[in-house]
């Protein structure tokens, strides 16, 4: 029989179990992503980085040919990490570069958050090489796009039936606070759904300037 504990399941994630890799987040690959819009997208990018910061999640920014091609990773992402050095990389596959294998190996942490563009070619192959190695794989369905959305919703049904799991920005930002009473983080999480959580964020303007709302006080 199976006895209900007052502790959170082993598959959620938190702060210091995972590394969050960015990976070609540029001009050139969002020009042709049609499957989520540029203003959404950028959105979401900024949601989860300072998520990341936030809560002091590893995490590693990379590119493809950003200087002959396809240009800087968005500021929304550069600018909540200006100090960290960006890995630039000519494979299309961001797990078949040396400095992201040492980097990882670096960190430590056998579970793997993957976003970016695009979708199919960008998260699909890091997801299926990281899982093929033995790390557990999520991905922030939201905050990848492809050329399509059949393009999108292909590599999200690939990468799901090899074992990785999907989540979504907003609920990546949720999943690290977890719990309203953990003070350290709740101004910041707060500020950051007011600024990126869409509708969430204007029910949170909402609820403290009428009400002086408090979540978990």
């Amino acid at each position: 029989m199976a006895i209900a504990k007052a502790a959170p399941g082993k598959t959620l994630l938190n702060p210091t179990d995972h590394i969050l890799i960015l990976i070609d987040f540029q001009s050139q690959m969002s020009f042709a992503t049609k499957s989520i819009d540029a203003v959404t997208l950028r959105n979401n990018a900024a949601l989860i980085s300072k998520a990341a910061k936030e809560f002091g999640v590893s995490t590693i920014l990379t590119t493809v040919a950003a200087k002959s091609f396809s240009g800087p990773m968005f500021d929304e992402i550069k600018s909540v990490f200006p100090e960290q050095q960006v890995i630039d990389r000519t494979s299309m596959n961001t797990w078949e570069d040396e400095h992201i294998a040492v980097e990882v190996n670096r960190i430590g942490k056998q579970r793997i958050v993957l976003a970016g563009l695009w979708t199919s070619v960008c998260i699909v192959g890091p997801a299926m090489s990281a899982i093929d190695q033995g790390f557990e794989v999520y991905f922030i369905a939201d905050a990848c796009g492809d050329v399509s959305v059949e393009a999108h919703e292909m590599a999200i049904h690939r990468m799901i039936q090899i074992g990785a799991r999907p989540m979504t920005s907003l609920q990546y930002l949720l999943e690290l606070q977890r719990d309203w009473a953990r003070g350290d983080t709740y101004n910041q999480t707060v500020k950051t759904s007011i600024e990126n959580g869409g509708a969430y964020g204007l029910g949170l303007i909402y609820a403290k300037t009428m009400f002086n709302a408090s979540e978990g006080h």
